[in-house]
């Protein structure tokens, strides 16, 4: 156990009988709400930018401020604490994550819905490391690895929920409700968590904050996702303001490390990078988060917008990816201190690896089976990703150092995330315009097929103008089919590629166990 939950420990008793079990589904239901936003929105992308009259890809802007801004917060969750107060920022966070939520389901264009969204993922940094913070105290030091079991499992049936309640909303309602669900749910965690936990504060003191790093850091990390978001839009760098994005990102990045290298108080510890096992270890998690992520963005997508999928079965095919990760990672837990964790992380990217070259053999003519298989296996990978990575992050560091150093592989993990997001829709419709263009360089009266498809669809009884319509729908879904199967293609490589990059770490027993709640 980290010395901040055995300090805690030390501060307050255990919980007992039916304070416990409330305690404990208050602070489940807390992460439940959290994780679940960050992937109810997938299925329901085409709703949202339909309704709002944007495009899908400008659609997921709302899942990649979410990530960011939750990205950005996660480093100040220490400092936070030490000035509010455990319990009172974990109130706060959930209050201003309620109201937030308000906020999204009433925005009447992308541009508040975005705003709303950004300050959604602020106010939800601090919630996840602060309820396990809260979990543990609640237990015995001889449970909490029951304790943390439990957190776990919330923190993976979310993403199963995720997709198959969003599509049902989006399907049977108005998209508003997927974000007005957090409403009662985040007025009763509050309530619940209040009146438990509101005697078990912990200490409060007054350190100074980086200012100028965190200002850095907002600046440098929003000028990269806004170039990454609109660069597509505004044709990359032959547009001026995409140039002088990429600009500030830079120096502003040059500029935050230069800063922090220099602080008794940094916002992010970066002499965290100087272990091999780190540096390693959060390149590994972060590079394949983001492929993992982005997938999970480019395949609602696909399914809806090409191959006429609903939101609610575009749900059903993405859910099953929790089943076997639910399942595998109490074993995977139980085993990974007897085995290598860095053979349990190449057999979790070894199955990545398999997922998407099975993914990379779709076509327009893809069955719901064949494509449930490939997410069920990706929820095995799932189980044993997260956990031997964050050992091998973790191992060797001393007690002082490891919230640091989940706080910061947590940061880079989540950035990444939303970076795997904008890259990938962005691929996605440059390889699908290459495709659509050579595709048609094929088509026109010298081409017997085009001429023989033509003559079918007029002698329907179609004018020339629609079934050349119906043709060039047909290519455009043939040509968006082949750019996903391209993406998941150069996925599968990267993975396998990640593989060497676990065998560069040297892991070593750490000051303290692995801190699980870093998986998410």
């Amino acid at each position: 156990m980290s010395t901040a939950s055995s300090a805690a420990h030390a501060a307050h008793p255990p919980l007992k009988g039916a304070q416990l079990a409330m305690g404990t589904l208050a602070l489940s239901l807390a992460v439940f709400m959290n994780v679940l936003d960050s992937s109810i929105a997938n299925v329901s992308i085409p709703a949202i930018s339909g309704n709002l009259g944007v495009s899908p890809q400008q659609g997921t802007w709302v899942i990649t401020s979410f990530a960011v801004a939750n990205a950005i917060s996660v480093p100040l969750t220490g400092w936070l604490t030490t000035q509010f107060g455990q319990v009172r920022l974990f109130m706060t966070s959930i209050l201003l994550f309620v109201l937030s939520s308000w906020l999204c389901g009433i925005a009447p264009n992308i541009e508040t819905l975005i705003a709303a969204r950004i300050l959604q993922g602020a106010v939800a940094g601090p919630m996840i490391p602060l309820s396990q913070s809260l979990l543990l105290s609640s237990y015995t030091p001889a449970k909490s690895s029951m304790a943390l079991a439990l957190w776990g499992m919330t923190t993976l049936v979310a993403p199963i929920m995720g997709p198959l309640l969003g599509g049902w909303i989006s399907d049977n309602y108005t998209w508003p409700w997927i974000f007005y669900i957090n409403i009662p749910v985040g007025l009763f965690t509050a309530w619940a968590t209040w009146s438990i936990y509101h005697k078990r504060e912990s200490a409060i003191r007054a350190l100074p904050i980086d200012k100028v790093g965190l200002f850095l850091l907002v600046i440098w990390v929003g000028a990269l996702q806004l170039m990454l978001d609109k660069g597509k839009e505004l044709d990359w760098f032959n547009s001026g303001e995409i140039i002088l994005l990429t600009v500030i990102a830079a120096v502003g990045l040059i500029y935050f490390i230069i800063w922090e290298k220099g602080q008794d108080h940094p916002v992010v510890d970066l002499s965290l990078f100087k272990g091999r096992n780190f540096s390693a270890g959060v390149v590994a998690i972060s590079v394949g988060y983001g492929l993992f992520f982005g997938s999970l963005v480019i395949m609602p997508l696909w399914l809806q917008t090409q191959l006429s999928y609903t939101a609610t079965e575009a749900g059903k095919v993405m859910a099953p990816v929790g089943i076997f990760a639910i399942l595998l990672s109490p074993i995977i837990g139980k085993i990974l201190p007897k085995v290598d964790a860095r053979r349990v992380a190449s057999l979790a990217f070894l199955g990545f690896a398999l997922v998407f070259f099975l993914r990379a053999r779709f076509n327009t003519e893809v069955d719901t089976m064949s494509l449930m298989i490939p997410t069920l296996i990706q929820g095995a990978a799932m189980s044993m990703f997260f956990i031997p990575l964050t050992s091998i992050i973790l191992s060797g560091q001393p007690p002082e150092k490891i919230p640091a150093a989940s706080g910061l592989s947590n940061f880079v993990r989540i950035m990444c995330g939303g970076m795997g997001a904008s890259i990938m829709t962005t691929m996605w419709d440059s390889r699908s315009t290459m495709h659509h263009a050579h595709i048609t360089e094929s088509t026109g009266y010298a081409s017997p097929a085009f001429v023989q498809t033509m003559q079918g669809l007029t002698q329907q009884g179609m004018s020339e103008h629609a079934a050349y319509a119906v043709l060039d729908r047909t290519i455009s879904v043939q040509a968006s089919t082949m750019a996903a199967t391209d993406i998941f293609y150069l996925s599968a490589f990267m993975f396998l590629g990640l593989i060497a990059l676990v065998w560069l770490t040297r892991p070593k027993k750490s000051s303290a166990p692995v801190d699980a709640g870093g998986a998410h």
